[in-house]
């Protein structure tokens, strides 16, 4: 027990002083949460000055109706159009039509620039030709050609030099259809600021009904919950990878043979296996409080510069889950990680081997999408008991909708004896494994193995 307790402290201490460890833990709580504000705020951002528009009115009437559109920035009629497509979460609450208006103004990105094209009695394809050199000069963004009977068959031109910019795209399109829709409204003689009233759509206020009442839904429990699900399989891959280098350095630097004359291969294997474990869950803790600082602090910072970013409330229980099944899910990925380190020579063939075991990781993942529209469905159910999806699919279960606890005790005790399992399995293995050298084992040699010791 005493050897087992100091390979323990070396394996924790040791990978704790690293200078990867410090990096991990003080830059992965800032990536994962620029990957998620971030490219909102890239996509929006317009870096090259206003976007300047010509537009070629054949119509003779359509030219101050669409330029007004396209100026006008409305909280109302963002990038979705009408408030009816803004995200669940958004409620008619005190201050709300100032945020949604910064929110729209961050989302429209960068402001525009109208002009009417001349036509000066000369053809389309003239008009067209002095103003694609325009484009091509950097003198025009794009430019739009409104035919004569745009109105009855709803069908426009755009033209411009960059067509892979979705904002500005997406902005002129539905600026003109609203033009085009008012000016319909006007030609029918239609009250155009009634018709808004009237058609304007309806906010959905989401209410949770649970085992302990009803509870306001805040939004966002879908992107927490595979949230979730990622953390766990990067940790699991992130250290998955440590144990296969560790084992796979001390098998080909013959190190294993002078700790095995003085301590025996299950305690080095669970020792080994235990300090990992240990710095993992350190830095899962780390992690987590960092996230914790962010959700207090830093969204309400993105929420007063315009930035809505929802979050779920989450009981305490929740976070005891998350920790425990990280920490059976990682044991488990583990265990099997150090049985395929013990078959392989080099750290090349250790990649090659571990494939399948990334691949399960993964497919519980796709698997998580499936769960979260049903959560209590029979095939939620099975593969939440599943021990190499449960780590992910049960908590993600838990998040969505919180299953019976006899569930939960039943897929933390399929995972317990999984992990107890694989143990034993790589116990018998480890020890001929690690004095093996020059080829990769093979499967009928590791059955072999399993049988003699």
């Amino acid at each position: 027990m005493k050897k087992l307790l100091v390979i323990i402290r070396r394996e924790y201490l040791g990978r704790l002083r690293t200078k990867g460890f410090v990096i991990s833990s003080l830059l992965g709580p800032i990536i994962m949460i620029g990957f998620a504000v971030v490219p909102g705020l890239l996509i929006s951002m317009k870096t090259g000055g206003a976007t300047k528009v010509a537009i070629v009115d054949l119509t003779g009437k359509m030219y101050e109706g669409v330029r007004e559109s396209i100026l006008r920035s409305r909280a109302d009629e963002g990038l979705d159009g009408e408030r009816g497509e803004q995200p669940s979460s958004v409620a008619a609450t005190p201050g709300r039509e100032a945020q949604l208006r910064r929110q729209a103004s961050a989302l429209l990105g960068s402001h525009y620039e109208v002009e009417q094209a001349a036509t000066g009695g000369r053809s389309l394809e003239e008009i067209k030709s002095e103003l694609n050199a325009r484009v091509r000069k950097g003198e025009l963004s794009v430019y739009l050609v409104l035919p004569e009977k745009i109105l009855a068959e709803g069908r426009a031109e755009y033209y411009g030099r960059n067509l892979s910019d979705p904002v500005t795209t997406l902005q002129l399109r539905r600026s003109l259809n609203r033009a085009v829709f008012e000016q319909r409204l006007r030609e029918a003689n239609i009250d155009q600021v009634r018709v808004r009233e009237l058609s304007k759509e309806i906010e959905l206020e989401t209410t949770k009904v649970s085992e302990g009442g009803l509870e306001r839904d805040s939004g966002g429990g879908f992107g927490l919950a595979m949230f979730v699900g990622l953390f766990i399989y990067m940790a699991i891959l992130m250290y998955g990878q440590v144990i296969l280098s560790s084992v796979v350095e001390e098998k080909t630097t013959r190190v294993s043979e002078v700790l095995f004359s003085s301590v025996k291969p299950f305690h080095l294997m669970l020792g080994k296996l235990l300090g990992v474990s240990l710095v993992a869950i350190t830095q899962y803790l780390i992690w987590a409080v960092a996230f914790a600082a962010f959700t207090l602090y830093g969204v309400g910072m993105l929420a007063a510069s315009g930035m809505n970013v929802p979050l779920p409330r989450l009981p305490l229980s929740f976070a005891v889950y998350a920790l425990v099944f990280f920490v059976v899910g990682f044991l488990m990925y583990a265990t099997i990680y150090m049985l395929v380190a013990a078959m392989v020579t080099t750290e090349k063939e250790a990649g090659q081997m571990a494939m399948p075991v990334i691949f399960l990781s993964v497919i519980s993942i796709y698997l998580a999408f499936p769960v979260i529209r049903s959560p209590n469905s029979s095939f939620a159910f099975w593969v939440s008991i599943a021990p190499f999806f449960s780590p992910i699919t049960m908590l993600v279960r838990i998040l969505t909708e919180t299953p019976p606890f006899w569930q939960i005790a039943l897929s933390l005790g399929v995972g317990l004896a999984s992990i107890v399992f694989f143990v034993w399995v790589a116990a018998r293995i480890y020890r001929v494994g690690m004095l093996m050298y020059g080829k990769s084992a093979s499967l009928p040699e590791v059955v072999r193995w399993f049988r003699q010791t």
